[in-house]
């Protein structure tokens, strides 16, 4: 079995996808861990604020496998192939750690370079699995977050009622 962790965002009708989401998740791969919830605003674009969030769970499916199964997800819950990055999105599910795989591959890049790039994974991330060390960088996802400039960051966690 192989530790996974997800990046999960929504600022289309956010609360119903997060939780569509998880649900789905749950079904598929059994029990997950999940950080805190975060409100960001969107970055790259104009747009709602994010709800975000990192999950965790135990695989024995090859990390292809994993993001083909989240791409159907994503679908089931309204994502289009118009909502690209930097653009609203219903429901966006990235497989930004697969146990200490690296893949170069472009159509499934991990370790994900948005953990390094975006509070809005490294914090939820570093919240869950603090201790991991990134399988390229050899630092731990703690060390990264204290290191993170946080200087012009507009993001909050928040209390999530998940019923």
């Amino acid at each position: 079995m192989t530790t996974v962790y997800l990046s999960i965002g929504s600022n289309i009708e956010r609360e119903k996808h997060l939780r569509a989401g998880i649900s789905a998740l749950k079904k598929q791969f059994g029990t997950l861990i999940l950080s805190s919830v975060y409100e960001s605003d969107a970055v790259g674009f104009d747009g709602q604020p994010f709800l975000n969030l990192v999950a965790s769970f135990k695989t024995e499916h090859p990390p292809e496998k994993v993001d083909a199964l989240l791409d159907i997800i994503e679908k089931n819950n309204g994502r289009t192939r118009e909502q690209k990055k930097f653009n609203p999105r219903t429901l966006d599910l990235d497989l930004i750690l697969y146990g200490d795989y690296i893949s170069q591959d472009p159509t499934l890049e991990i370790p994900r370079d948005e953990i390094t790039q975006y509070a809005f994974v490294l914090e939820p991330l570093a919240e869950i699995a603090g201790e991991l060390l990134h399988p390229v960088l050899k630092t731990s996802y703690d060390q990264l977050w204290q290191d993170f400039d946080t200087s012009n960051l507009v993001q909050k966690r928040i209390d999530f009622n998940w019923d």
